[in-house]
């Protein structure tokens, strides 16, 4: 997951290939209240590792469950009605999926809780549910603004409930207050209970859900239309013993999204069908209409482009509020003006969905027009694409459509500032879309330099902050110094075939300042003063600099690339937009290694070290294969006297000078 406070996408051209959905959010939360709720033991396969299910799994172990979790899978013991834990305080993110549902749980266990989120889950509305609650006798008080949570609640027995009448509840702003009530009410099922929705529903897939996940853990809800839902008397929860989690078919939208818009061979989305029982698969259907070329099997979509431009649509959305955001941004690609209808509940998200789709799609130069509960999006003809900087508003969903926008046909960046937004659902969003995805040109930034300037340090810190990966050219030749050392090859002329035949083929990574050879962290033994002479001295070999070029050049990925080394911008990277030479002066850097070697305890003198990195000057300045020298358009920064976090700042500050984008 990206981290950074902004992630610039590239113009990307194309996309081809597989992707994995993680699970789904609204069933995976469903879920695991579910098997709390239960008796017995419930192994979940395939749940989804994100804020949401973090922030459900903390106040289910706070109330007593006990969980144990591998990788995607979670066994999790149920409470079987009773709660172990009768007092706690739970924080509940922005998890609308956790904080509606364990308020109607905890109201009818007895106990005093006390739910609270971050400032915007303060602002969405629960008035609505906690009335319905108080109708049964349930005692819930707010702690801020009535009508919001933080809600605390206090204990009531269950004897003394109202459960004669039917409990009413508003079904035109939420689903999940529904949700929440058909979830808790089982436990005081002494009788028949009967909910009745007050207003046309909206969201019935997401109650669809509800049932069918409710019916695997035994509770047969009966249903009148979609007015009036009866839990029958006697009803208990019974685990189903395991359970797989689907693939999260709102995350599909994106990519179904991509296959229509992207050239390229198709996208296949794996874990999620036509069968599904997530609403948002209907997102199938709107992604027809628009001219996507859409096959499908049990537990795969795979998708190609046909119609182009895509067709405009004029839609229902009521029934795919969360994916139909991705049919605003396809709306940029569309042959007329596309109309969403009936999404007021756009408003009640982690964000007001409506306003933040209608202010960053006006950002890339559509004209948008916007009411209570719809949104007309104009699509953007060639030549009118604006870079633009993609504000999410915290909101997961925000982030993840707009990033579509990067296949325009300008070949415009999209910048999307505070990108982790997407750990509240799809951590690896970004990395899965790079996995597919194809760029015109991959941005690189070049930072060379002669030995112990600081280029290490430098591109390490900048590309974490750009998010991109790096590249440590030096250790390149390092690696072939000790991969040929283990050979029990030396650096001669009479064995550079054979080095450059190991060099072609090193299995080399890099994470975290670490030096990876086929997994094995190398880092401290291709740092000695030896492995660097025989780094020098394998350099010079022609037939190993041309084995390790095309090997350096394979390190340029999505999003970008941050490369060190002597010859990045001269002959690595020609095109790179931004070329950094050190000039840190033979002094002041042996200086710097004197430090750094007698901070690990390595004996040696400033004069040794100075008049060995003279000659390596001299040595890589000279040479006849790709001389140390700056590029004509390389900036020259004299890192003599600043910190790591000067340097970093100067060359961060030259990179925002060449973007499209305002300084973030």
């Amino acid at each position: 997951m990206y981290a950074t406070p902004f992630l610039d996408i590239p113009a990307l051209t194309g996309a081809s290939g597989t992707v994995q959905l993680p699970g789904s959010k609204s069933i995976s939360n469903r879920v695991l209240l579910l098997a709390a709720l239960a008796s017995g033991t419930t192994t979940i396969h395939d749940l989804l590792d994100s804020d949401d299910t973090r922030v459900m799994l903390d106040a289910l172990t706070a109330l007593g469950c006990t969980i144990e979790r591998q990788g995607t899978t979670v066994k999790l013991e149920g409470l079987g009605g009773a709660l172990r834990t009768t007092k706690a305080s739970l924080f509940l993110g922005n998890a609308g999926t956790a904080m509606r549902p364990l308020t109607a749980a905890l109201a009818l266990f007895g106990g005093e809780f006390e739910l609270k989120g971050v400032p915007r889950m303060h602002e969405r509305p629960i008035g609505d549910l906690v009335d319905a609650l108080t109708q049964l006798g349930c005692r819930i008080d707010y702690l801020g603004n009535p009508g919001y949570p933080p809600l605390a609640i206090h204990p009531v027995s269950i004897d003394t409930l109202q459960l004669d009448a039917p409990i009413r509840v508003r079904g035109d702003v939420s689903s999940q207050f529904l949700t929440a009530l058909l979830l808790a009410l089982p436990l005081a099922a002494r009788r028949d209970i009967a909910i009745d929705v007050v207003g046309e529903l909206i969201s019935k897939p997401y109650i669809e859900i509800t049932l069918n996940l409710l019916a695997r853990f035994g509770i047969e809800v009966r249903r009148d239309g979609w007015q009036r839902f009866t839990i029958p008397a006697g009803s208990h929860y019974r685990s189903p013993g395991e359970i797989h989690v689907e693939a999260d078919a709102s995350s599909a939208s994106y990519f179904i999204a991509l296959g229509a818009i992207a050239n390229g061979t198709g996208i296949r989305i794996e874990g999620v069908g036509a069968g599904s029982i997530q609403g948002d698969i209907r997102f199938v259907e709107a992604a027809r209409q628009m001219g996507a070329r859409i096959d499908s099997g049990p537990n795969w979509l795979f998708i190609s482009r046909d119609a182009w431009p895509l067709k405009a649509i004029d839609i229902d959305a009521n029934h795919i509020p969360d994916a139909a955001m991705t049919l605003a941004v396809m709306a940029l690609y569309a042959d007329g003006p596309s109309t969403l209808r009936n999404i007021a509940s756009w408003r009640v998200k982690e964000t007001d969905r409506i306003d933040a789709m209608a202010n960053e799609l006006g950002k890339l130069g559509a004209t948008v027009e916007a009411g209570p509960d719809f949104i007309r999006v104009h699509p953007l003809p060639a030549g009118a694409w604006r870079p633009a900087s993609i504000r999410t508003y915290d909101d997961h969903r925000v982030a993840m459509c707009f990033s579509l926008a990067a296949f325009n046909p300008d070949g415009q960046p999209v910048r999307i500032l505070e990108p982790n937004c997407v750990a509240k659902t799809f951590p690896e969003y970004f990395e899965t879309l790079f996995s597919v995805a194809q760029a015109g040109e991959i941005p690189v930034i070049c930072v060379d330099g002669p030995t112990a300037s600081g280029k290490g340090t430098l591109t390490i810190e900048v590309a974490r902050r750009l998010g991109y990966d790096y590249l440590d050219s030096g250790s390149l030749y390092r690696v072939t110094g000790l991969a040929m050392r283990r050979a029990g090859l030396t650096p001669d002329t009479e064995h550079e075939a054979r080095i450059a035949q190991i060099a072609a083929a090193l299995p080399l990574s890099f994470s975290e300042g670490k030096v990876l050879l086929a997994g094995e962290d190398v880092s401290d033994a291709i740092r000695t003063e030896t492995a660097g002479m025989d780094a020098s001295r394998v350099s010079t070999l022609p037939a190993v600099r041309t084995a390790l070029v095309d090997l350096q050049r394979s390190f340029r990925k999505l999003p970008g690339l941050v490369a060190d080394g002597r010859d990045m911008g001269t002959v690595i990277f020609p095109d790179s937009k931004l070329k950094v030479f050190l000039t840190a002066s033979a002094a002041h850097r042996a200086e710097r290694r004197h430090k750094q070697l007698i901070s690990k305890g390595i004996s040696t003198t400033l004069d040794s070290l100075r008049a060995d990195l003279e000659a390596r000057d001299l040595r890589d300045s000279s040479r006849s294969v790709a001389p140390l020298k700056p590029a004509q358009d390389a900036r020259l920064l004299d890192n003599s006297h600043q910190t790591v976090e000067q340097s970093v700042g100067q060359v961060l500050h030259w990179w925002q000078e060449i973007q499209p984008f305002k300084a973030s």
